[in-house]
């Protein structure tokens, strides 16, 4: 059922940006059809919209936030798909537990290894002299307590960890380093890495913009110590706590009668040209247990179930609030024409066509559209840069990863508003500009 939604989803987007750009299409034909026979001066519509500049200005505003909100919603999926898109090195294999597609719900016994692999799979990892280029890593998401700065109340987050059997290993094969002042956790004592964004929560906390290597931190019933901060702005890893493996698997639950488990196990192979082909190897492969593997550019890429529903949720909402703009304009020019039915009957006495009538008002009601929705898009780009926490999520089983991000106002997002201004004017003054080119000037001067 999944699969069908999702490829109806897929079929409607596409059919949509179909309809969209026939639209576009067809309207920048009008325009260029209707600009030759707009006789009618110019000034004539700017001065109408200065001496009504109070209704001008209310129907602009609408289309500021109309424009605004949009740039807003399609900054957010823009920088998500960024994100998801830069994170996962090339040459990175994930090893997840058969039939997962999550880490957070794949379960991996100690023994897993590169070594189980045939000959022929093992000579395409990486190697530093005997020791291969593969890590064992546990995550779990934490229900921390924490006093809040402001109200000095007691609240709780979740805060996401990921226990490593090599710390230092483990953030080469993820292309991390730490900032400078910090080392990594020996695993003697409860010590922790933690990423960017977490290391500035935990830092509001204390009262200081971001955690320092020395300071202690409270997750579960035990205080860690902290011991770096990793380079890891702009990345999923920015909102984890990284500590020893078997420290993580006693305190939170993953370690049974039977043994330890791990949730994945990361590999890099020598060349990334050979990664897809090494998962697909590691993937067949069947020894006493059954793993799925696949590349970590495509696991964090189908890590982006919420972002397609945000993009649906984003479009739903712009065509609502397109049709507000539509229709407020259409109000404005419909006003417009009842005010000034003797200056159309007069500019028909004087000569001008029906066309240019039409053209005259069209042109007038996309000013109007344009005015307000290049305002929203100025004040939408100042978001460009802006720093945004979302989820990512596979979609099964609820699972998913906090993500800090940056929102990205690019080209892609200024197309779609400016796309958005000239629909919404043209549209929202097409039936008010047919309206006014019917009137009958005699009639219209009694």
């Amino acid at each position: 059922m999944k699969l069908l939604f999702y490829l109806l989803l897929a079929v409607a987007a596409v059919v949509g940006l179909i309809v969209v750009a026939a639209l576009l299409a067809g309207l920048a034909a009008i325009v260029h059809l209707l600009l030759p026979v707009a006789k009618v001066p110019f000034r004539y519509n700017l001065r109408n919209l200065q001496v009504r500049w109070k209704t001008t200005a209310i129907t602009a505003l609408a289309f500021t936030v109309v424009i605004f909100l949009l740039t807003w919603m399609l900054a957010f999926v823009q920088g998500m798909n960024h994100l998801v898109k830069s994170s996962g090195q090339p040459g990175n294999i994930i090893v997840l537990s058969a039939g997962s597609t999550d880490e957070a719900f794949s379960s991996l016994p100690a023994s897993v290894d590169v070594r189980l692999l045939p000959k022929h799979a093992q000579e395409m990892v990486r190697k530093d002299g005997e020791n291969f280029w593969a890590v064992r890593e546990v995550y779990v998401v934490v229900n921390q307590e924490y006093v809040h700065p402001k109200t000095k109340e007691l609240e709780r987050r979740f805060v996401q960890m990921r226990g490593v059997d090599d710390g230092e290993l483990a953030a080469r094969i993820h292309g991390l380093e730490l900032q400078e002042g910090g080392q990594w956790f020996s695993g003697k004592t409860y010590d922790v890495v933690l990423g960017a964004g977490v290391a500035k929560k935990f830092g509001a906390d204390l009262g200081k913009s971001s955690v320092e290597p020395g300071d202690q931190i409270q997750l579960g019933s035990k205080k860690w110590r902290v011991t770096g901060v990793l380079k890891s702005a702009g990345s999923t890893f920015a909102n984890e706590v990284w500590a020893r493996d078997t420290h993580v698997q006693e305190s939170f639950g993953r370690k049974t009668e039977t043994g330890p488990s791990y949730s994945s196990y990361v590999v890099r192979v020598k060349d990334p040209a050979f990664a897809e082909k090494a998962s697909e190897l590691i993937d067949q492969e069947r020894t006493t247990e059954a793993f799925t593997a696949m590349t970590e550019k495509k696991y964090y890429e189908n890590l982006s179930q919420t972002n397609l529903q945000f993009m649906v949720a984003a479009i739903i909402v712009a065509i609502m609030m397109a049709i507000g703009g539509v229709l407020s304009v259409m109000n404005t020019m419909f006003a417009a024409i009842s005010q000034r039915s003797k200056d159309i009957a007069v500019l028909r006495l004087l000569g001008y066509g029906r066309w240019q009538i039409l053209a005259s008002f069209l042109m007038e009601s996309l000013v109007i559209a344009l005015i307000g929705g290049l305002l929203g898009l100025a004040v939408g780009s100042l978001l460009n840069g802006l720093t945004a926490t979302s989820v990512v999520s596979s979609g099964a089983g609820g699972g998913g990863k906090s993500i800090v991000f940056q929102l990205v106002v690019d080209q892609v997002v200024v197309l779609a508003g400016l796309s958005l201004i000239v629909v919404m004017g043209l549209v929202g003054g097409l039936i008010p500009s047919l309206s006014a080119m019917r009137l009958r000037p005699l009639e219209s001067l009694r």
